[in-house]
């Protein structure tokens, strides 16, 4: 499968979950509820790529490419963005001293749009800047674990 093709593939499956209930702290594998990060690491498993459970852990991937969390307007399909947000698990020793915070991961598929699994709400689709002017989430992190090779 190309890098296209998987790209494709994660946003067909991720807006095949919308609607999709959260339950923080949600099982690895489990299909019918998520947590942000449990629902990040179940569509790259059907691409064939493992994550870890957690946020801060997919973040810490030694693979992939690190982004200017500053710079949003650059973000691809298929990207991980990392956040600071309300709840989750914070260790900074990924970062080689760096002080990152995540405790959220969303799913960049388009220009401003992004699929994640939030609180109440569940597995959403939402833009991107509308997230950003949450004051409970602040992008510390980004990542393209999908190369161009």
């Amino acid at each position: 499968m190309t890098r296209d093709e998987k790209i494709a593939k994660l946003i067909e499956l991720a807006k095949a979950k919308i609607g999709t209930p959260y339950a923080y702290g949600a099982a690895s594998g489990d299909s019918e509820t998520f947590d942000c990060s449990s629902f990040i690491q179940y569509l790259f498993k059907q691409i064939g790529l493992e994550l870890p459970r957690s946020a801060i852990l997919q973040a810490g991937q030694t693979t992939g490419l690190e982004l200017a969390p500053d710079q949003p307007e650059k973000f691809q399909p298929g990207d991980l963005i990392f956040f600071r947000g309300d709840r989750g698990h914070y260790n900074d020793e990924f970062f080689q001293g760096r002080p990152i915070d995540i405790g959220h991961v969303a799913l960049i598929i388009g220009p401003n749009e992004v699929i994640h699994a939030k609180g109440d709400r569940g597995v959403i689709q939402q833009k991107l800047s509308e997230l950003i002017a949450d004051p409970h989430y602040k992008i510390v992190f980004a990542k393209r674990l999908l190369s161009d090779a």
